[in-house]
């Protein structure tokens, strides 16, 4: 089973999910996409082969998957029916079958029909097995589900806020003259592994270079001072990720970038504060992009200023949730549970925090000074 989630905590995810099978007159939903594989069930891999969770209105969900990789799926899920196919076999004639023994050949079957693991061949494949089957789009609805965090969830998240913290410290202070951004990184991953988080990436740590440095690429030119590296670490615990960014100027940091990011930390400190249960998005959106472009930090703004936090699958496209953006049309409403990172940069300078929305209002769950750090 899942070493952090208990049974019920799954039964929980299905039960929710069967609500909008039943709004949507769908006898059974097939999900191919890691994200939602691994939400309902515990166990997710990578599409070297095409796999699939199904989950009926009424009955036992299975698991569809190549023979390699069952026995891993059976150890950390819940779904006791796993049927299989040999690396060289198609597998939906195996789909076929397990369908066939619920007695669900004709049914009306639920898919997300912009899921990233069906391209148009696929599906033509699926329709091919299944001539009988009406196929109903169901849309991103377990991400839509996903939004929600329980405490479970969010036990992770606050864990890897706190891992996120740390190994920003380390990373930081490896940004000394005439060492590399790798040698940051290396104290990020470091860092990861001896707190309990997943061996992965750090995230992206780059030299800044004016403000939309933001994704920028690890280097080994040697820094020198007055440098200033972007960090933004991004840890994952069982896959749940937590995110922090700060820069790190080398040597004393230069009064104009220290004041920008003294401007930039009470600007979002404003945003933060308006987070709270019934704030519209584009509100929330507006108090950050509104000041930092009046503050004249920016002569234009074309990102948005937070997204959706959670689990997010290391062999999946996704390296972020936007499943809620907070941008000028964003009319959603924030609601607690929801978790979000929230982002800034601008004159060279970048912040950024975890924040979870309980029903009181925004809670910060990484804590590192907002300021441009520095081992000077």
């Amino acid at each position: 089973m899942h070493p952090y989630f208990a049974r019920d905590e799954f039964d929980s995810r299905v039960a929710l999910l069967r609500q909008r099978m039943a709004a949507a007159e769908v006898d059974i939903a097939l999900f191919d996409e890691i994200e939602a594989m691994t939400w309902l069930t515990g166990y997710g891999n990578s599409e070297n082969r095409w796999r699939c969770v199904g989950i009926p209105l009424e009955g036992d969900p299975f698991f569809l998957i190549r023979a390699l990789d069952a026995a891993p799926c059976r150890q950390r899920s819940w779904v006791a029916d796993v049927p299989t196919f040999r690396d060289w076999e198609d597998p939906m004639p195996v789909l076929r079958a397990a369908l066939a023994a619920r007695g669900l050949e004709q049914a009306r079957v639920g898919l997300d029909f912009n899921s990233y693991c069906m391209p148009l061949a696929r599906f033509a494949r699926l329709q091919a097995a299944l001539p009988g089957a009406r196929f109903v789009d169901l849309g991103n609805v377990v991400w839509q589900l996903r939004l929600h965090k329980s405490p479970a969830e969010i036990d992770l998240l606050r864990r890897s806020a706190g891992v996120a913290d740390e190994a920003l410290r380390r990373a930081a202070a490896a940004c000394v003259p005439g060492a590399s951004a790798r040698e940051a990184a290396r104290a990020a991953v470091n860092a990861f592994v001896e707190l309990g988080a997943d061996p992965g990436p750090p995230g992206p740590i780059s030299a800044a270079r004016g403000w939309d440095f933001l994704h920028g690429h690890l280097e080994d030119t040697p820094l020198n001072s007055g440098d200033v590296v972007h960090i933004e670490l991004t840890p994952r615990i069982s896959g749940y990720s937590a995110r922090t960014m700060r820069c790190v100027a080398i040597g004393e940091p230069a009064p104009a970038l220290a004041a920008a990011a003294e401007q930039l930390a009470a600007l979002q400190d404003r945003q933060i504060a308006a987070m709270r249960p019934g704030a519209i998005a584009a509100e929330v959106d507006a108090i950050l992009r509104d000041g930092v472009l009046q503050a004249g930090l920016r002569d234009r703004y074309e990102n948005m200023t937070g997204y959706t936090l959670g689990y997010y699958a290391y062999p999946g496209p996704h390296t972020s949730d936007f499943t809620r953006t907070f941008h000028p049309q964003a009319q959603w409403r924030l609601e607690p549970h929801m978790v979000f990172h929230m982002y800034v940069s601008a004159a060279g300078v970048s912040l950024s925090e975890t924040v979870l929305i309980t029903a009181e209002g925004p809670e910060r769950l990484t804590q590192l000074p907002r300021c441009v750090l520095s081992n000077a």
